[in-house]
């Protein structure tokens, strides 16, 4: 079966690889010259199953007012004169409650295990590599109260089977010799064995070269889409900017930007962009970096070793779809993990970047057939952790198209769950 996926970032070129695996011709079109040269360009690089929890939780609303004077806060809201983000924003202040978040939460956690198996069954079996480190994750913590609020909060993470324990300042750095220095200025940590990092651009790029040498797949670059060309309840080709591309089935992965074209289908996605920043600095056998990734809770600063290089983010801003920055936005990030690794890198050469989160306000991703066409399967969504939960919903989504018994429950997060308030427009990025 012809099938035509709609975006290269690591979610649509994973969602292309399992969809060819299962002997679909597969066609992939981006707007762009290369793969993950978008959201998955320069992310965070956890796979963090143990970091799932929902950013709609009861502590968010606070955050979010406080950021309205104080830029240091991990969520910014920036207001404007755009209705999306007034809509979106209530919709996320209402799922703000304890027993929504926990709910939200358990389905991210369950979609983020099956992707961790999914990912490793990918690099099994392509042989690819991506600057993986297996050797867990560490959440830490430098306030005795939020220590205890952390360590809490795992119970909804253990509930769903992963593993997770708390350590004392003195067993993190044991995990990683690099934080000897920060030791006297923690106050513990959370550590999850099973998760890890990776670059997810390299991964991307190079499961995208595998899909076209290996398994016959079809990039489209410099490609934009404008629209689809239909007949009754079916589309029959996507016209782009290099003229009609005719498929079979389609597959909707285009991020920040899917709600513009999920209007034209019949169905209003409740995606709206969250600015993240990450400053990406170089180091060689001179530093003393991570040998794990992890998350300074306290400042929500999340930072990851790959290769020879090391990768450092933070912040969500609800600032629409601007993308710029100045070198005063890392100011606060750069601080707190040169605070953790003095000589971590070479924090005088760094390299800025922001990028935009397709998120929805449940923090989980939307999946499967819906609107006016019945060949079309979104899988769209995936806010911060779409390297994580790629993989999965790669695998959710070729077997959807391919109508066969779904290896995951996707329930509460299929497009008929998702609310139908947002109604998108044609606005494009940069």
């Amino acid at each position: 079966m012809r099938v035509a996926v709609l975006g290269a970032g690591v979610v649509g070129v994973t969602t292309a690889y399992e969809l060819a695996r299962d002997g679909h011709d597969v066609t992939v079109i981006d707007r762009l010259t290369e793969p993950a040269a978008e959201t998955s360009f320069a992310n965070a690089g956890l796979i963090a199953p143990g970091h799932a929890y929902t950013w709609s939780s009861p502590r968010a609303p606070g955050i979010l007012l406080r950021s309205l004077v104080d830029d240091g806060q991990a969520l910014r809201f920036k207001p404007s004169l755009d209705p999306r983000l007034w809509s979106w924003s209530w919709q996320f202040l209402k799922n703000c409650t304890a027993e929504k978040a926990r709910i939200n939460t358990k389905r991210k956690v369950r979609l983020c295990r099956y992707s961790q198996e999914r990912l490793a069954g990918i690099v099994a079996d392509t042989g690819i590599s991506y600057h993986g480190l297996d050797g867990g994750l560490l959440y830490l913590y430098r306030d005795p109260g939020s220590f205890a609020r952390g360590s809490a909060n795992t119970r909804i993470l253990a509930e769903e089977g992963l593993d997770l324990r708390a350590v004392s300042p003195e067993e993190a750095v044991r995990i990683d010799p690099a934080l000897a220095n920060a030791r006297n200025r923690l106050a513990g940590a959370v550590y999850c064995p099973s998760d890890g990092s990776g670059d997810a651009r390299v991964f991307t790029q190079n499961l995208a070269r595998h899909c076209t040498e290996h398994l016959g797949v079809r990039f489209l670059f410099d490609t934009e889409v404008k629209g689809f060309e239909a007949s009754g309840d079916r589309i029959l080709s996507v016209a782009t900017t290099r003229g009609s591309v005719a498929a079979e089935e389609f597959v909707l992965c285009l991020g920040v930007v899917s709600p513009a074209f999920a209007g034209d289908l019949g169905v209003a996605l409740p995606i709206y962009p969250v600015k993240g920043y990450s400053v990406t600095l170089p180091l060689d056998e001179t530093h003393v970096a991570p040998t794990v990734g992890g998350v300074d809770e306290d400042n929500l600063v999340a930072y990851a070793r790959f290769g020879d290089r090391m990768r450092v983010t933070a912040t969500a801003e609800f600032a629409g779809f601007d993308k710029s920055h100045r070198p005063e936005d890392f100011r606060h990030m750069l601080a707190a993990v040169r605070d953790l690794f003095p000589s971590g890198a070479d924090y005088a050469r760094p390299q800025y970047w922001a990028g935009l989160r397709p998120m929805t306000p449940e923090g989980t991703p939307i999946f499967g057939r819906g609107g006016r066409f019945s060949n079309m399967t979104f899988n769209v969504g995936h806010g911060h952790m779409g390297w994580t939960m790629s993989a999965g919903s790669a695998r959710i989504t070729a077997d959807i198209v391919g109508r066969t018994r779904l290896e995951f429950d996707p329930s509460g997060l299929m497009v008929q769950d998702a609310k139908s308030w947002f109604s998108g427009s044609r606005q494009r990025l940069n």
